[in-house]
């Protein structure tokens, strides 16, 4: 097997798999729907890419995988199974992907792409040349995946279409688990059983790594006493074999001590570490990196050292710039947990400003299901501006995000239905010293980046004004 055709290319998921492929000597060509920022970059990287959809683009290929928003009736796909072509998802690939490394999978509803990017970047850091696929771009390394030439795979473990069902991991992270994708997983109950599916594939060998400050993944580690493999948890409490001990904020960046007290009881101090990222999320998830990083038996010191000159992952918290006195951060976040732990985070790092959360909500389904954690989620900002539903692989069931505005005290929120009305609307009432955080797991990135740009030309034209004294 030389060439493999990606249906759905430019995606997060499919792209990194295609410049793994890539760097491993593969042909690699694919096809998608539009040219996004990851389509041209895999397409400058070297793969075959088509805009559209046809038939007569699988030519030559041995093997198509096609992401899971891909339909049955796609021509690509109909094309390959009547020439005898294996069509497979993400899931049914990734054990061939990363069968002859040390997989390390970070797994969980919330986190799982800055923490992947964490360790993707400590690991990088310690000279140990990891192979990884993660969620996002890692900002420091300027791409989202990479064939390394060390013993290790850093992946990001998604649950979506259980594509984590596909890895067979030597270290598995859990985060948390709180119900998401109803679309997949239609219960609460569903969704759980998936995770625990998941760490039943964790080699015999290998150690699950799980976050005791989450009730549900607390409960998935306690249910786990005949597991063939070791498990161990992390958190910000002396319960956990990883404890984050003394934390505190100093100008908006946490620090910390970590602590390790093993299955038998022994316990040791393993170094104070400081972080670039605000949050105490992000706390839990450098406890977790490093937690990982001393089950391999790596130099904590220099790991510390690492983790702290870490400036995260492509729209995670990733401030875009300052202008007009207004800084406009890009973040991903698309479920309340995530929402409500930005905006905290945003809030101990701007204590003093006015805070706006602008929100592009991302399926009917999830906002639908979760519209009262949404409302509950945005309220922690100053002010909001709810903009259309990205609808992603859904239909539109008649169901508008303006109920959320609504919703929200009087005067707090605004309901925008196309980018043009947003755009505006942001440059006229943004002012000095505010702080707006653009949550997107769709398009609205595109908000963030020109309201940036107008404010900018703005502060130009206003400089270029004579004043008379």
């Amino acid at each position: 097997m030389k060439h493999v055709h990606l249906i759905g290319i430019g995606g997060t998921g499919l792209s990194a798999i295609a410049r793994v492929l890539l760097e491993r000597g593969y042909t690699v060509s694919g096809s998608d729907r539009e040219a996004s920022p990851l389509f041209k970059a895999i397409t400058a990287a070297g793969a075959r890419t088509s805009l559209g959809h046809a038939a007569d683009q699988i030519a030559g290929a041995d093997l198509v995988i096609r992401s899971s928003a891909i339909p049955e009736d796609n021509p690509e796909v109909i094309a390959a199974r009547q020439q005898g072509i294996p069509v497979l998802k993400r899931a049914d690939f990734l054990e061939e992907l990363t069968k002859e490394k040390d997989t390390l999978a970070v797994a969980g509803s919330h986190g799982k792409t800055t923490t992947t990017a964490m360790l993707v970047w400590v690991l990088e850091a310690l000279g140990a040349d990891p192979s990884f696929i993660a969620g996002g771009i890692v900002n420091q390394l300027g791409c989202n995946a990479r064939s390394g030439s060390g013993v290790y795979f850093a992946i990001e473990a998604d649950e979506y279409d259980s594509m984590f069902l596909g890895l067979a991991p030597k270290i598995a992270v859990i985060t948390n688990i709180e119900h998401d994708h109803p679309d997949c997983f239609p219960t609460e109950a569903d969704y759980f059983s998936a995770f625990r599916d998941f760490l039943s594939r964790v080699r015999p060998d290998g150690l699950a790594l799980v976050c005791y400050e989450d009730a549900q993944a607390r409960q998935l580690a306690n249910s786990l006493d005949n597991a063939p493999f070791e498990v161990l948890t992390y958190g910000n409490s002396p319960e956990s074999n990883y404890w984050a001990k003394d934390i505190q904020v100093v100008d908006g960046s946490p620090t910390f001590e970590l602590k390790f007290q093993g299955p038998s009881g022994e316990k040791q101090s393993l170094g104070r570490a400081q972080l670039s990222l605000p949050g105490l999320h992000n706390v839990l998830n450098a406890t977790a990196v490093l937690g990982v990083l001393h089950q391999l038996e790596l130099p904590m010191e220099a790991a510390i050292k690492a983790l702290g000159a870490f400036t995260g992952a492509g729209r995670r918290f990733e401030i875009l710039g300052q202008a007009g006195g207004v800084t406009i951060i890009d973040d991903y976040g698309h479920h309340p947990t995530e929402i409500r732990a930005t905006l905290e985070a945003a809030r101990s790092r701007y204590p003093d400003q006015r805070l706006w959360a602008v929100w592009q909500p991302h399926t009917y389904s999830r906002t639908r299901i979760l519209e009262n954690a949404f409302i509950e989620a945005l309220n922690k900002a100053d002010r909001a501006a709810v903009l259309k539903i990205f609808a992603a692989r859904e239909v539109d069931s008649g169901y508008s995000a303006e109920k959320i505005a609504d919703s929200l005290p009087n005067g707090k929120a605004v309901y925008l239905e196309d980018f043009s009305n947003a755009k505006d609307y942001l440059v006229a009432h943004l002012q000095p010293g505010d702080v707006a955080v653009v949550f997107s797991a769709g398009d609205a990135t595109e908000v963030s980046r020109d309201v940036l740009a107008q404010l900018a030309a703005q502060d130009e034209a206003e400089k270029e004004v004579p004043h008379h004294g």
